[in-house]
């Protein structure tokens, strides 16, 4: 299964883009510990090891690649795909963010991205 959903922020595609590739800034704006970095092939977790995955491609500061599973993952599920493609616009930034190669359980992840990416990253931007 795959789905896109997009918000928009008020604050520069660099700036979304660096801190979600700090371990701290990725922390901060989330509110859930991570272990992240800016560089192709290295691995990171998210919300307190909830989710793990690995930086397949990277764009400064425009596109993020990933592979991504939760725990709720099954052993023999293969990783999803993330990715997110940051578009200036107008001094706010929209983010596309594209999920796919989910298991049939994957839907519960879209509220997931809205809940506990959009809205505190909305919050921690707008400070």
């Amino acid at each position: 299964m795959e789905f896109t959903i997009r918000t928009t922020l008020n604050t520069s595609a660099e700036s979304i883009y660096n801190a979600w590739l700090s371990s701290e800034g990725h922390t901060a704006m989330t509110g859930g510990e991570a272990r992240i970095t800016d560089q192709p092939g290295d691995e990171f977790t998210a919300w307190d090891g909830y989710i793990s995955g690995k930086n397949l491609e990277l764009t400064p500061p425009s596109r993020i690649l990933q592979s991504w599973r939760t725990t709720e993952f099954e052993d023999q599920e293969e990783d999803s795909v993330l990715e997110i493609i940051l578009k200036d616009k107008d001094g706010q930034t929209e983010i596309t963010l594209i999920h796919s190669n989910l298991p049939a359980h994957g839907e519960q992840y879209k509220k997931g991205w809205d809940d506990h990416y959009f809205q505190p990253m909305s919050a921690y931007f707008n400070q």
